[in-house]
């Protein structure tokens, strides 16, 4: 057998849920992707899973379920170790009911709706926070900032539809009011009119990327009557370049969630330059998810092996130190997965003076 014939074979595997293709949002998965080859890299120069080289098996979700579920099939039948990656949320549970259902282990990159799976399970552990704590998080800045009449321009969607409902449960008791918008009647400029008449002081963007969130900008900022609203975007739409690209100066002073802490570890001050010189831009909390996400692996594998109900077993001994903090694993109220404690939240704009800058204004 020729030597990469046996390189090949004795390498550990693990399959990486990516979302490639539109209508997936590309720029986060090119960043998530770039996070987890990476780790694989570094895995591999310091000595691979005791001796062997990490490799990833990567397939393209394009945001789409059932192609997300497929692709577990598949990568399952290839003898992967365990599954990483996926952004959109929807996906992530299609994955991980798969996962669960063949007994893979899964650990979600950057996927944040509370209920991954429809049952308790040993098999999915995530990095990102439940859309309840962060969601909350967010709500909370809004009522420090002064608004309590909300209203949420709203599509058709479980992660959507969640997000709503976080946000009313919280703000309602503490006098705030959300106000629904349904974007399957309202034309972007018809958004307008919606909220001027319901007195509204903060939109919040629940909608898909670029499109229609971008038209509503554009026809919010540009409407005189709208002069003094907010427009947010818990979500993240914000977060990436493409952003300011497609939206100048109306990209800027647009609130949404970041999963960083205030300061790096070393190891992600030394992650963030080399992601920087690999994407030839700033990277995104989504590609210091998926690097993270090949370091919890790589130091699971190395200590229990690639034996996938041993890597499943291993999630509540996890402790890594990771780009942005210590990352262990627990079981939260609530949440069906095992869970990353305590991963790092701030809420986030585009300074108005530099669009390509971010502030910091709240942080948990």
């Amino acid at each position: 057998m020729p030597p990469s014939e046996r390189a090949e074979e004795s390498a550990v595997q693990i399959g990486a849920l990516v979302p490639l293709t539109r209508p997936g949002w590309v720029e986060a998965g090119r960043h998530l992707l770039a996070g987890l080859e990476l780790a694989v890299r570094d895995v591999n120069e310091a000595g691979g899973i005791v001796g062997r080289p990490l490799e990833l098996v990567v397939r393209d979700t394009a945001a789409d379920p059932q192609r997300a579920a497929a692709a577990v099939d598949e990568l399952a039948r290839l003898g992967v170790a365990a599954l990483a990656g996926e952004y959109h949320s929807v996906v992530a549970r299609a994955a991980s009911a798969r996962a669960d259902a063949l007994g893979l282990p899964f650990l979600c990159s950057s996927a944040v709706l509370d209920a991954l799976t429809e049952q308790p399970t040993e098999w999915v552990a995530r990095l990102s926070p439940p859309q309840s704590h962060g969601w909350q998080i967010y709500a909370d800045f809004l009522l420090s900032a002064g608004h309590s009449r909300i209203a949420v321009a709203a599509v058709s969607s479980v992660y959507w539809a969640a997000g709503v409902r976080i946000l009313r449960d919280y703000l309602a008791p503490r006098g705030g009011t959300v106000i629904e918008l349904d974007l399957h009647a309202l034309a972007p400029t018809a958004v307008c009119d919606e909220l001027v008449d319901n007195r509204a002081t903060a939109l919040l963007l629940l909608v898909g990327y670029p499109e229609p969130a971008v038209s509503i900008v554009k026809s919010v900022r540009h409407d005189e009557r709208l002069a003094e609203i907010m427009i947010g975007a818990p979500a993240g739409q914000p977060e990436f370049a493409e952003w300011a690209t497609l939206l100048g100066d109306d990209s800027a002073a647009i609130p949404f969630l970041r999963y960083l802490p205030e300061r790096l570890t070393p190891l992600g001050a030394r992650v963030e330059t080399a992601l920087r010189e690999r994407l030839a831009e700033a990277p995104s909390f989504v590609a210091f998810e998926g690097y993270d996400t090949v370091a919890v692996l790589a130091d699971v594998l190395r200590s229990h092996g690639a034996d996938r109900a041993r890597i499943a077993e291993s999630w509540p001994q996890v402790a890594v130190k990771g780009t942005r903090g210590q990352i262990q694993f627990s079981r939260t109220p609530g949440i069906s997965v095992w869970q990353w404690a305590s991963p790092p939240i701030q809420v986030v704009d585009r300074d108005p003076a530099d669009p390509q800058r971010f502030r910091i204004i709240h942080a948990s």
